[in-house]
């Protein structure tokens, strides 16, 4: 029964996602975190431009809330809005502007390397594009774009921030997906070279950082 509650928890959230995504449109989403207390509902959403979520004297949100009770039977929902911190090195705003730039007609090579480029230029450690679908052609296929360092298996993989959106073109449904290793992650193997006394370089003790 819990394994049931927590699966259907899991697509309620899922839809939840999918329905905001849609209402805000070109605010770009980046992110979504829902917490639960005994008075209410809080929908923490993050996003580059906190006004276009609100609306004029918070009435596209309070729409939304009253969407959120009605459809998805929330408790007294409240959503809370938060500026995404450096757009460019967060993964589902990227991911979300990859395809829209796709719908708009953007050839998907051109589009996945300005997005890259875009991150990498932020300062990111490293940036993955994937992009997926009908991209010419009938059959589907998928493309990757890397730059810099990318971890994709073990324990630092968990340092990658991900994002994935979907882009409805003619051809079909085309899916993307964002890595970032934002600069201000230290891996477990990343090392730093001390200067001894003197001024010479301690070649043999190397410190690890953690």
């Amino acid at each position: 029964m819990k394994e049931l509650k927590f699966l259907k928890e899991n697509i309620r959230n899922q839809l939840i996602k999918e329905y905001l995504i849609k209402e805000i449109g070109d605010a770009g989403f980046g992110g979504l975190e829902i917490q639960r207390t005994p008075q209410n509902t809080i929908v923490l959403l993050k996003v580059e431009k906190p006004g276009l979520v609100i609306g004029r004297r918070g009435q596209k949100i309070r729409s939304m809330e009253e969407y959120l009770e009605r459809t998805f039977n929330l408790n007294s929902p409240l959503i809370k809005v938060e500026p995404a911190e450096q757009p460019a090195l967060n993964a589902q705003i990227m991911a979300e502007r990859l395809a829209r730039s796709i719908e708009k007609g953007w050839h998907y090579r051109r589009a996945g390397h300005s997005i890259l480029k875009r991150i990498m230029d932020a300062g990111a450690r490293g940036g993955q594009v994937r992009i997926g679908g009908k991209l010419s052609g009938e059959r589907a296929r998928a493309v990757k774009y890397t730059a810099g360092k990318i971890i994709s298996s073990g324990y630092p993989s968990e340092y990658i921030d991900e994002g994935r959106a979907t882009a409805m073109t003619k051809p079909g449904i085309i899916g993307v997906t964002v890595k970032i290793l934002r600069n201000d992650i230290k891996l477990p193997d990343d090392i730093v070279i001390r200067e001894l006394e003197g001024g010479e370089s301690n070649g043999g003790n190397q410190d690890q950082t953690t």
